[in-house]
């Protein structure tokens, strides 16, 4: 089973595609984490280090897929 990595900030559009992106992954072929920033600041820089620029993002084999914009890392980092 693949092991995919969902990060966000809590904002509405984070909280929006949490509930689109995650719905949509065939459970049985992926298991979904998610990550939110806002409350888990101490896996910022484990998101960085995935390569993410802006949340919310899905991380899926190595690949970051960034969804609409919410918030920059760096704004996430000020937070």
């Amino acid at each position: 089973m693949s092991k995919a990595v969902f990060y966000h900030a809590g904002c509405p559009v984070c909280v929006e595609a949490e509930q689109v992106v995650v719905d949509y992954l065939d459970k049985s072929k992926i298991e979904t984490e998610i990550v939110h920033l806002g409350t888990e600041r101490n896996r910022i820089e484990e998101a960085e280090r995935a390569g993410i620029q802006s949340v919310p993002a899905l991380v899926i084999g190595g690949n970051v897929y960034h969804i609409n914009f919410g918030a920059s890392l760096e704004d996430v980092k000020k937070g």
